[in-house]
């Protein structure tokens, strides 16, 4: 099975090609620049690893399905990701599925209890806890939006901390699970490995849908304060 997963919900911008378990990805620091740099890097993903076992680059029809990072994340950037695999699976008739940018963090970070945080600007984070169970994953806490003070609880300890909310939030979100942490990467942000990987596992059992019914997650509808909002939260 092969299957391309698309991942653009922050300021990295990532493809990737799951094929019979192995992935080949490209990744790069685009800032606000995906709408110019998806296409050609897909482009370049396919022609590469078409390359590797035959004359030609792979095409779009020869997937079996398409994945993308669903959000939480930019509001312009999880749009994209979803936009550009809905045009290439209705193309090529293909299934879709979308994987949560939180679920990736977790699946990324090599740990098997995981408290996933992206930083949602605003003085807001997006947060999710998970357990690995098998080969997946068992939400502990669903994706939310919040303040970072306000984290939603995690029972016991042996959490891993992962993404960007760590990194800009830290001492409040190291008091809020003071003594449950065994470690935390702030660094840690959600790629097309990690999607192509989960996206593989759903398209196997048969979660694929039609390309007309992907949707992003964006757990925000606002996505920008007044002058008189700003001073408020500060």
């Amino acid at each position: 099975m092969r299957v391309l997963a698309l991942e653009t919900s922050t300021e990295y911008c990532s493809v990737a090609l799951w094929q019979d378990g192995a992935i080949i990805e490209r990744c790069e620091l685009v800032g606000q620049k995906h709408s110019e740099l998806l296409m050609p890097m897909i482009a370049a993903l396919l022609k590469d690893a078409g390359n590797r076992i035959r004359d030609a680059g792979y095409r779009i029809q020869d997937m079996d399905g398409i994945a993308f990072g669903m959000g939480p994340g930019s509001f312009t950037g999880v749009r994209i990701a979803c936009g550009v695999a809905q045009g290439l699976a209705l193309g090529a008739n293909l299934p879709v599925v979308g994987v949560c940018t939180l679920e990736a963090l977790a699946e990324a970070s090599g740990h098997d209890k995981v408290i996933a945080v992206l930083d949602a600007r605003m003085s807001e984070i997006y947060h999710a806890a998970y357990e690995r169970q098998g080969d997946g994953w068992i939400a502990a806490s669903e994706p939310s939006l919040c303040k970072p003070d306000a984290a939603p609880t995690v029972i016991g300890a042996g959490w891993f901390a992962a993404g960007s909310g760590f990194s800009v939030n830290s001492t409040a979100l190291q008091a809020r699970y003071a003594g449950q942490l065994q470690g935390v990467d702030g660094t840690v942000v959600p790629q097309a490995a990690a999607i192509a990987t989960l996206g593989a596992r759903r398209l196997a059992r048969g979660e694929g849908m039609d390309a007309a019914q992907a949707l992003p997650l964006y757990l925000r509808d606002k996505v920008a304060q007044t002058t008189a909002e700003r001073l408020c939260a500060k």
